[in-house]
């Protein structure tokens, strides 16, 4: 059967080829015309820096092994989580515009700060076992309202620039949640949990999440507690950005977020 979705995606992809054609594109932080992005531009994204905790992926002093968040020694389900740039201009507003201005053309274009994280030497065991890539699922109805899932465009790139196989059906999100914008971690973990279903396909794979910002990560968790619940071996996880900085109330007890 044909993926509508899918077909949808790519005949949108050739419409765009065609406008390039005889509509230039302009570069989306600076407005030159020419590229999406510049080469000027793509070298303003700071990447996230080297002092993280080596446990929940967040930025700290000094890099240590596991922060005071991830000191109570709390199950954690990530075996491997790590944020490739912060969550600031231009990237904060680049990811706005493809989440939700339309720009799905940027998916793919930002996708190579995925790439470029995954060379980083934290990631060397880990991509040396992976079975595949998993993008956060959207809901059904949400999928059905934007057109397309922002965290399966950034993971399609990923995996076209790596060679990392693609997966779309092993995870699936059934319940429909409120945005978690505005919300608290208690509230984050509560309006994600039970939300996804993993399928049985997974059992024994090691799996790697992508999705496009990682603020408590209480989708991500969700995401990983499922493909683990249904069989899968290990789940790492890698988002595009990182806040630099969150409200205490989201951070209090990033191990239950």
């Amino acid at each position: 059967m044909i993926d509508l979705q899918r077909a949808s995606g790519a005949m949108s992809t050739w419409a765009a080829a065609g406008v390039d054609f005889l509509f230039p594109p302009r570069c989306a932080g600076c407005g030159r015309a020419g590229q999406r992005i510049c080469a000027h531009c793509a070298q303003l994204v700071t990447p996230t820096p080297a002092t993280i905790c080596e446990r929940c992926g967040r930025v700290q002093s000094a890099r240590v092994q596991q922060c005071s968040q991830c000191a109570d020694g709390t199950d954690f389900p990530l075996y491997c989580v790590r944020a490739a740039a912060l969550h600031i201009s231009p990237l904060r507003e680049w990811i706005h515009l493809l989440k939700y201005e339309g720009r799905r053309d940027l998916g793919i274009l930002l996708a190579r700060y995925l790439t470029a994280a995954l060379a980083a030497p934290d990631w060397a065991a880990v991509c040396a076992q992976l079975d595949g890539v998993i993008p956060a699922p959207l809901h059904a109805e949400r999928l059905r309202e934007r057109g397309y899932n922002q965290a399966e465009l950034l993971a399609v790139g990923l995996c076209r620039q790596t060679g990392l196989p693609l997966h779309t059906d092993l995870l699936r999100r059934e319940k429909l949640t409120r945005s978690q914008v505005g919300l608290n971690a208690a509230e984050r973990k509560a309006n994600v949990e039970a939300a996804f279903v993993a399928a049985p396909a997974c059992r024994g794979l090691r799996l790697l999440l992508i999705d496009d910002v990682y603020t408590t990560g209480a989708t991500l968790r969700a995401c990983a507690h499922a493909l683990l619940d249904a069989g899968a071996t290990q789940v790492s996880a890698l988002t595009l950005a990182l806040p630099t900085h969150i409200d205490p109330s989201m951070t209090h007890d990033l191990s239950h977020s």
